[in-house]
């Protein structure tokens, strides 16, 4: 049962690797995990539940990188982490960030980050948390997105530069009380 959830989302990241989501079929999906068609129902509605599962998986994964961000040390680092693992699977992210999942993506990106900042962030904040959280996670994707449509994408470390400069050190700032900032 675990094995074949398993094969169908690495199913699905190879081929929304090579093609745009849109086009997979899900005779496509189950060919590549070599499993049965009827199968395929048994774990997932449609192919978009899937899609959500490997969004929830690889937000999970960007989070868990991003979390030293929450550190007024890691933000640059963080910028760096993230930046690179996006562009490590630069077809997939294009595909959850920009095609037919990116709501539910940036939904289930707010919703880990906030579960992950209520945990992170000092209490002292004058931002409220759920501000925060949808900010930065707005202000990410907007970057991301941007970079992803680039026909000439910058180098990660100019694009985790923006990213640092523009969100994560502001946010991490904000999050800081007028003392700590001192």
């Amino acid at each position: 049962m675990l094995r074949t959830r398993a094969a169908l989302r690495q199913a699905l990241l190879t081929l929304v690797e090579r093609q745009p989501f849109e086009q997979i079929t899900i005779r496509d999906i189950v060919g590549a995990a070599g499993i049965g068609y009827a199968t395929f129902f048994r774990h997932f509605p449609t192919k978009g539940a899937l899609l959500e599962e490997v969004a929830a998986d690889q937000i999970n994964r960007l989070t868990a990188m991003a979390t030293p961000a929450l550190s007024r040390r890691g933000t640059r680092a963080s910028s760096v982490a993230i930046c690179t693992y996006v562009n490590e699977h630069r077809a997939l992210w294009a595909a959850l960030l920009t095609g037919g999942a990116a709501g539910a993506m940036r939904e289930e990106f707010s919703r880990i980050a906030r579960l992950s900042a209520e945990h992170e962030l000092p209490s002292s904040s004058w931002l409220p948390v759920d501000l925060g959280v949808v900010f930065g996670v707005s202000a990410t994707v907007e970057i991301l997105v941007w970079w992803l449509r680039q026909q000439k994408p910058m180098p990660v470390e100019q694009i985790a530069e923006i990213l640092d400069r523009l969100v994560l050190t502001p946010a991490v700032g904000a999050a800081l009380s007028p003392d700590e900032r001192r």
